[in-house]
């Protein structure tokens, strides 16, 4: 290229990313189940509010959180779950949502029962979480507590976590709002939540 067409066109920086910023290119609102439970599914409704933060503070945007969760007595719909307890077929237990431009979306569901973790004590109620988003080459994996369940001290795989480090595992209730719940989750930075090897 001579040096006049260099100086005509002038290259454009794109946004840094490292698998650039085409991650919503591949998701649409037609992907999202943002109902894990249908109102006929026995347990206690939830709203819960999941927003999506960098490093930092500012919000991510076009952030896939898939859930995965047991039903209001601790059964999984999947073959994997071999307890002996019954499962009503219409519980789902599977959903994924979108961030809007906020870094924000909501899922409604039920809290989940106990189910058994480790030498089979029971864990806490708790959502599984997978997180995709732009900049990251594999996803992420989180869970989400509820904030005062009695059962979180007795968690074996919350103790595992460090104490100093729990709370960004914690859904907090929202004020007024009976049943909605808000979490946030930071990909980095100082308050990085705890992502889990799987």
């Amino acid at each position: 290229m001579s040096a006049g067409n260099r100086s005509a066109k002038r290259l454009k920086l794109t946004p840094w990313c490292t698998v650039g910023p085409y991650f919503a290119v591949c998701v649409t609102t037609e992907l999202c189940i943002p109902q894990l439970a249908g109102p006929e599914i026995k347990g206690e409704r939830v709203k819960l509010i999941c927003s999506v933060f960098d490093r930092n503070g500012a919000c991510v945007p076009d952030t896939l959180i898939e859930i995965w969760q047991a039903d209001a007595d601790g059964k999984y719909n999947h073959p994997a779950d071999r307890q002996t307890k019954s499962i009503d077929a219409a519980f789902r237990g599977f959903g994924r949502q979108i961030t809007d431009a906020s870094g924000a979306c909501e899922i409604e569901t039920i809290k989940p029962g106990r189910v058994p973790g480790p030498r089979g004590a029971l864990q806490a109620p708790h959502l599984e979480v997978g997180v995709f988003t732009r900049g990251v080459l594999k996803r992420l994996a989180t869970r989400i507590y509820f904030a005062g369940d009695a059962a979180n001290s007795e968690c074996p795989v919350l103790a595992l976590v460090p104490k100093s480090r729990r709370a960004t595992l914690m859904a907090q209730p929202v004020a007024g709002q009976p049943g909605t719940w808000r979490h946030e989750i930071h990909l980095s930075g100082p308050i990085e939540t705890v992502f889990f090897e799987v």
